[in-house]
């Protein structure tokens, strides 16, 4: 395992701009991923954004909307922004499109460069090279990012079973 603690888990954080749209829905949906894994004790979830525009605040109310239609509860979730030390903490680092990825390399110490990777680079059906940034958009926006986020939340769940050592 490539994991860096000694508890035997593993840790991802999701990034996006803000922390209030696309990843507190990545976080939210790989959560309940995680749980119905029955890996709740050995994966944990994250997530942060590049800008400090809304630390402090819930998601988007637009998220957590269209996510609960999905039974996908994020209300607990509170933005907060990416940091260095995030990069020794967390296994995978995994930003929403190319901007923020720029962002987040920029802060990765070189050593932990090889955590730092595209969400997108997990989904199984969908051949998009983000998750598009519904904030400036209407419903579908958000739609989409669920879509999305759903698709790569079961190829991520393999690829950390894997890494702990678990059949996926």
């Amino acid at each position: 395992m490539n994991s860096p603690h000694t508890d035997s888990s593993f840790r991802v954080l999701f990034v996006c701009m803000g922390n209030i749209c696309r990843s507190p829905t990545a976080h939210g949906v790989f959560e309940a991923r995680v749980r119905e894994a029955g890996l709740s004790d050995r994966v944990k979830v994250d997530s942060a954004g590049t800008h400090s525009y809304h630390v402090g605040a819930p998601p988007d109310a637009r998220s957590q909307k269209h996510a609960l239609q999905r039974g996908y509860d994020l209300s607990t979730q509170r933005a907060r922004q990416l940091t260095a030390r995030d990069f020794e903490t967390f296994d995978l680092v995994l930003v929403m499109d190319w901007e923020n990825f720029v962002l987040a390399e920029r802060l990765c110490p070189p050593a932990h460069a090889k955590k730092l990777r595209r969400f997108a680079e997990f989904f199984q059906q969908h051949d998009s090279p983000v998750v598009p940034d519904p904030y400036q958009g209407g419903a579908k926006g958000f739609e989409e990012v669920l879509d999305l986020v759903e698709d790569g939340s079961a190829g991520l769940l393999a690829h950390v079973q894997r890494q702990l050592g678990l059949a996926p």
